[in-house]
């Protein structure tokens, strides 16, 4: 099982450190770098966040770097760790806009994307951004869709429920083939039953180990369903609230958990360092 990190920049987080921080992730032998998105916070809302019992995000934030010019960034200070979306949230983005975004991401790291989807949860970004809540769901559907057409080789065309392409150039491709690997969020029925239709891994978030295998047959049955098994996907789990140790690394390693991202945040290098090494003597489970 792989360790990864789960890392949020904001306006308070120096870029030197940002760079130094990474880099440090990287040498230290992290899998992985996923970072969130949101491009708008309110100090009201009346949308429930999913993973806290009062139904706000922890720390009431105010703002984040944008995930693929975060990704761009670390891309260019660092050459082999994996670089993952956690998660973009598809259907509130303009979809070819996104594919670009992914691709040319792919390309200048030479080919170190995890593509990191979900509907969301947050209406009133959706509001903000005149993009529609409810549809939410199946325009992710569709944006995928798109997405995977213009990573095609070729000229591309696309005629779907709410967008259409004639016949179109789009360059570059992504390095990795036939596309960065698209891991959907969520622990929902739903959600599990797109990872079986469409995803390449599943990012369940917030579970213990007893809550993880709790989903699985679930998931097993829906990837059944359409000729797929658990060997066909990446099974990434984000810990997120619950904790990290030598036995709850173990339980989800036995769970069948690939890739294990663990929120890692420090004021400092040296208080970073502290916790990448105590989290990364795992690595090896």
């Amino acid at each position: 099982m792989e360790i990864s990190v789960a890392m949020a920049f904001n306006e308070n987080t120096p870029v030197g450190l940002i760079k130094d921080a990474v880099q440090m992730v990287e040498a230290k032998g992290a899998y992985g770098i996923w970072v969130p998105e949101h491009v708008l916070f309110y100090p009201e809302y009346t949308s429930v966040y999913p993973y806290a019992d009062n139904g706000r995000i922890p720390g009431n934030p105010e703002g984040l770097l944008d995930p693929f010019t975060a990704l761009t960034y670390i891309a260019a200070h660092t050459s082999k760790v994996r670089l993952g979306t956690g998660i973009c949230l598809v259907p509130q983005r303009q979809p070819v806009y996104t594919a670009k975004m992914v691709a040319d991401l792919d390309y200048l790291s030479g080919g170190r994307v995890d593509f990191g989807v979900g509907i969301g949860w947050l209406k009133e970004e959706f509001d903000s951004l005149g993009m529609i809540f409810t549809t939410r769901a199946s325009r992710t559907e569709e944006y995928i869709a798109l997405m995977k057409a213009l990573w095609s080789d070729g000229v591309t065309d696309f005629s779907g429920p709410t967008i259409n392409l004639p016949p179109c150039h789009f360059n570059p491709k992504p390095v990795q083939k036939p596309h960065p690997p698209i891991i959907f969020g969520g622990e929902s029925d739903p959600a599990l039953r797109r990872v079986a239709r469409f995803g390449d891994g599943w990012y369940g978030y917030d579970l213990t180990p007893e809550a993880l295998r709790r989903r699985l047959p679930f998931l097993e049955s829906a990837l059944a369903a359409n000729g797929r098994s658990l060997a066909d996907i990446q099974l990434i789990v984000g810990p997120n609230r619950h904790p990290v140790n030598e036995d709850t690394v173990a339980a989800y390693a036995a769970a069948g958990t690939d890739q294990l991202v663990v929120p890692v945040s420090a004021a400092s290098l040296e208080k970073l360092a502290v916790r990448l090494d105590k989290l990364l003597m795992h690595q090896e489970v």
